[in-house]
């Protein structure tokens, strides 16, 4: 196989692919070995959460100049790929295993990170996200998320910040601070909240179970966030994730992503978010995004929001319950 790793354009999309070839070699599921335990080459000892480089990167700080193309247009896949580790313990089976003060330092720990990256001449977006569940494609089981430092804004984000920014041209004041206002006033759809964050199933949900959670303050950064707010987040994280792991007799697999404005420029009229894909729509059975979804681009929802805010409304509160 070509070792090969660029930006490559699309231009019937208007968006970045990401290619590279080191990623066909990453382990999947090993048996015998874990290399984000502790004693492992990279991991050492004495930790609580650690930050690697991932060794199969997508994206690394100085990358070569790819060749040129008649035609596409292509670009050097300059940013970072990186791993952050949750706990040194291994058999745990979700982030929401883990008490309160542990999740509040993984959350530090990827503030840190954006306050050190915006700097950087590659930074233009920082995207973590945390894959759960071997449906979803997860070939580490060690509880861990990643983070991609992008010389771009991703494709989702930018549809985001082009609607936001029309909304609050047209109208005034933030979308998402109105979306907010209109799901706590319904509350049909409402999961969980606390002084600081408001969980909810959208209204326009894509996905069977999905879960985003948003800051009632108007903020556009994880930097932006206060002490209490952080450990808030923390909380509400805990009991949203803790309620798609009792969805369903065996834990759901999702995909969580944060939704931050990008690293360097104004965007004042955007804010910071979370959003939980819970990728099962019954017991066993999953939700592929399939022809429609793919080759169409609109999803479909098998059932109905409000109902299914209420079944895992309902686990959440059995989780609160202990």
């Amino acid at each position: 196989m070509r070792n090969i790793m660029e930006l490559r354009w699309d231009p019937v999309l208007g968006e970045w692919v990401m290619v590279s070839s080191v990623r066909h070699a990453r382990p999947w599921l090993p048996e015998s070995f874990c290399p984000f335990c502790p004693g492992a080459p990279e991991t050492g000892y004495g930790w609580k959460v650690l930050v690697l480089e991932n060794k199969y990167p997508m994206l690394i700080p100085e990358p070569p100049q790819p060749p040129g193309h008649q035609f596409y247009v292509k670009s050097r896949s300059s940013g970072r790929t990186l791993i952050i580790v949750e706990t040194p313990q291994h058999d745990l089976d979700d982030i929401s295993d883990l008490d309160v003060e542990s999740i509040k330092i993984v959350l530090e720990t990827l503030k840190d990170l954006v306050e050190e990256e915006r700097g950087k001449s590659y930074a233009e977006y920082l995207l973590w996200f945390r894959n759960k569940g071997v449906e979803i494609g997860v070939s580490l089981t060690h509880p861990h998320s990643q983070v991609y430092i992008t010389p771009f804004i991703p494709a989702r984000v930018e549809r985001e910040l082009a609607n936001s920014r029309k909304f609050t041209e047209s109208r005034g004041g933030c979308l998402f601070c109105n979306i907010v206002s209109v799901e706590e006033s319904e509350k049909v759809r409402i999961l969980y909240s606390n002084d600081s964050w408001a969980a909810f199933m959208p209204f326009y949900s894509h996905w069977p179970f999905e879960a985003h959670v948003y800051p009632r303050r108007h903020l556009q950064l994880l930097t932006d966030l206060g002490e209490g707010e952080l450990k808030l987040l923390a909380l509400t994280l805990k009991a949203v994730l803790c309620g798609f792991k009792r969805l369903f007799r065996k834990p759901s697999p999702y995909i969580m992503v944060m939704h931050q404005a990008p690293l360097k420029g104004d965007y004042s009229f955007y804010h910071l978010h979370f959003e939980i894909y819970g990728v099962m729509r019954g017991e066993g059975v999953l939700k592929y995004a399939a022809g429609m979804e793919m080759g169409g681009g609109n999803f479909t929802f098998d059932s109905v929001p409000e109902d299914n805010a209420s079944k895992l409304r309902e686990s959440i509160l059995l989780c609160l319950q202990g």
